[in-house]
């Protein structure tokens, strides 16, 4: 994303904890600061894409966060937080005069370095407006959910429920497919034109599964945090979320037994391990 905004001509000030990331940054033209204030210290918009709530609510509202910068008017969350903490920022950064726009994306790696990530925004329509032709650089599709804080949150985990069900039924679906006696491949195809079709099946599995690469780029602990925090709105709100408890507790247990770091479609091996056997092309 950043590399976008930089190629579309915006002057750019970057701050993370990543030192591979501000590296690349700096090598592509950016300023690189050492704390999120001295970004809103210097930058009257400023976007983050953080990993966990907690960390969300550190960068804006911390002792040394964006909320104490002198310039900020504009906060932009790209991250995947959930709607209380949206609500929570939202609500500490007007304090500062600060308007806080709602924008967590999908589309992986790949949509941000092609600029075709989906954009779920929610916000003050005079802030939208404003940060509208900024997040185009990395957008394909940019959807206006609504402008109250975390509108644009219960739109992505509510997008990303879904997204990890998928993945778990056609990880179920497939070892039952290998058990049975069909090439994985096929069956692939089969589903991919026939009712039972979903991204997971058109998409992740061929690439990732059948090669064994296991490289979409999403990581699976986020993955099962996303999924916690749909149902996290869903009780905060008293909807009953049988088939969605089940996907969570899937995904938590995928989390809690294998090593950290790992990428979303490797919760097929605890599917495979469980069904004995391998969703893998043929030789």
């Amino acid at each position: 994303m950043a590399a976008r905004l930089l190629g579309a001509g915006h002057a750019l000030v970057v701050c993370d904890a990543d030192p591979d990331a501000v590296s690349a940054a700096r090598e592509a033209g950016a300023t690189v600061v050492d704390t999120p204030r001295e970004v809103a210290d210097a930058a009257p918009v400023v976007m983050v894409s953080l990993p966990r709530p907690a960390i969300v609510e550190q960068v804006a509202l911390g002792p040394d966060g964006l909320a104490h910068g002198s310039a900020l008017e504009v906060y932009v969350d790209l991250s995947t937080t959930g709607v209380a903490t949206a609500q929570t920022v939202s609500d500490g950064l007007a304090q500062r005069d600060v308007a806080a726009v709602d924008a967590p994306v999908s589309g992986g790696p790949a949509g941000a370095e092609a600029g075709r990530l989906t954009l779920m925004v929610s916000g003050p329509e005079a802030a939208v407006a404003r940060v509208t032709p900024l997040i185009e650089a990395f957008a394909g599709n940019v959807f206006v959910v609504g402008d109250a804080a975390g509108q644009g949150q219960a739109a992505k985990v509510i997008n990303n429920l879904m997204s990890a069900c998928s993945i778990a039924i056609t990880a179920e679906a497939m070892v039952l497919g290998v058990r049975a006696g069909l090439d994985p491949a096929t069956l692939l195809d089969v589903i991919h034109v026939s009712s039972g079709a979903n991204n997971a099946a058109s998409d992740k599995f061929p690439k990732q599964v059948l090669t064994r690469a296991f490289a979409h780029g999403f990581r699976l602990d986020l993955m099962a945090k996303d999924v916690h925090l749909a149902l996290d709105e869903a009780r905060r709100r008293g909807v009953p979320m049988v088939l969605g408890a089940t996907v969570e507790e899937l995904w938590g247990l995928a989390d809690a037994t294998g090593e950290d770091g790992r990428d979303c479609t490797e919760i097929v091996r605890m599917f495979e391990a469980w069904g004995g056997a391998e969703i893998a092309a043929s030789p």
